[in-house]
């Protein structure tokens, strides 16, 4: 393809010095050729397709991350789980009699037992109205009477 100067009848100007040419041991010439460059640019090759090798390294490559979740379910979820229903088990196991803490660090001895609630006595006469809830620890009989 001509340049402009060259469709207008004029002569071509010369070629502007070019370090790059020079180095690779051209003339100068001012004509770029794509070899020229073939130093400067490696050649890119498409990966092949493995089949099978690949869906093996995508589970590789899930196997830490279900590893962490195995060891957070024993380290954490299930003893936390086991706490939950020892819990359950002393709340509901509750009667008449039992010398309790609650929550609020109150400690006595329970009156009566309803199905939700609690009547604990804390002093002669003095009788609190607590949720089954609220109850952290059964205590060993006679401690509420030493205590006093």
């Amino acid at each position: 393809m001509l340049t402009k100067r060259a469709q207008a009848g004029k002569p071509e100007a010369a070629p502007a010095y070019n370090p790059l040419f020079r180095s690779l041991g051209r003339s100068g010439s001012g004509v770029s050729h794509f070899e020229d460059f073939q130093v400067f640019i490696s050649t890119a090759y498409a990966q092949t397709a493995t089949g099978a090798a690949g869906s093996e390294s995508s589970l590789l490559g899930l196997l830490p991350l279900v590893a962490v979740f195995v060891v957070m379910y024993f380290i954490m979820i299930r003893p936390q789980m086991k706490r939950q229903k020892e819990a359950k088990a002393m709340v509901e196991a509750l009667a008449k009699g039992d010398e309790v803490v609650t929550t609020g660090g109150v400690i006595g001895k329970i009156t009566k037992v309803g199905e939700s609630i609690l009547a604990i006595e804390v002093a002669n006469g003095v009788e609190l109205q607590l949720q089954r809830s609220a109850v952290v620890q059964v205590l060993p009989k006679g401690t509420v009477s030493a205590t006093k």
